[in-house]
């Protein structure tokens, strides 16, 4: 079922929305060479718990970090790890969510460490841009096909790859609710958008293929081969006056 929220659910939404956006912010300030995921993670932990609000990821699904924190290959859910070093050169992505009086934000970034490759920096515009495109067209009145079909047109465009396995989703009291928000499909076509839903928009990229596999800890999922891949994540409010973007808080 997709829950329209009112006003008062939007609001909690919006301060949820704030603390995560903020936290990303936070992490972008603290990611260095030499830094552990672990720490990272903790820093990211330690902002959202001062703010009043829980990391919405901290044992959700059996999930043991607060924040999702992949490199390179990594397209999602990698587990922050005391063993795993930040490099000059990776690109990282941080996917936090905020459990705020109910409600959870979520969103993603792909940082860059230092110098990266041209096709680095090609492949995190490219994601960030397909996810604007996107959420442009998240209105009363569209339905989740124009959303994922301008995602996709963006990211082919630029000679990349959209991950098809994992797709974004609405989000409220609930860290995933319906619909479903594919990065891919028709215009015209899928759930129709109306004002009061809340959904999480979140292109998953790859310079390779699309294809994905999951690895041994069951959580980290990597390209298929081995390409490079980044995320960008908002969540996004349908309202009548065009799209809110929660968790976007510069």
């Amino acid at each position: 079922m997709i829950v329209i929220k009112n006003s008062e659910q939007l609001k909690l939404m919006k301060e949820a929305g704030r603390i995560t956006g903020e936290a990303l912010l936070v992490a972008e300030d603290a990611i260095r060479e030499g830094m552990s995921t672990k720490e990272l993670d903790t820093v990211i932990r330690n902002y959202i718990e001062k703010c009043g609000a829980k990391p919405s990821f901290l044992g959700y699904g059996g999930f043991p970090g607060s924040a999702c924190i992949s490199i390179n290959d990594e397209v999602i859910h990698g587990i922050p790890s005391p063993k795993k070093i930040i490099k000059a050169g990776d690109i990282v992505k941080v996917d936090v969510g905020a459990l705020y009086r109910g409600y959870n934000g979520d969103a993603a970034r792909t940082f860059a460490v230092g110098s990266v490759s041209e096709e680095a920096k090609r492949l995190i515009e490219a994601t960030k841009e397909s996810f604007y495109k996107g959420a442009a067209l998240a209105l009363a009145g569209n339905r989740i096909g124009d959303v994922g079909n301008a995602v996709q047109s963006c990211v082919e465009g630029h000679g990349f790859s959209v991950v098809r396995e994992y797709i974004g989703h609405g989000v409220g009291a609930k860290l995933h609710e319906e619909p479903d928000v594919p990065n891919y499909g028709t215009s015209g076509r899928g759930p129709r958008l109306y004002a009061g839903m809340t959904i999480a928009i979140e292109p998953m990229v790859n310079a390779g293929v699309e294809k994905v596999k999951v690895l041994g800890d069951g959580w980290t999922v990597v390209t298929a081969d081995g390409s490079l891949s980044a995320h960008y994540e908002n969540t996004v409010a349908v309202t009548e006056d065009g799209p809110v973007l929660l968790t976007d808080v510069r």
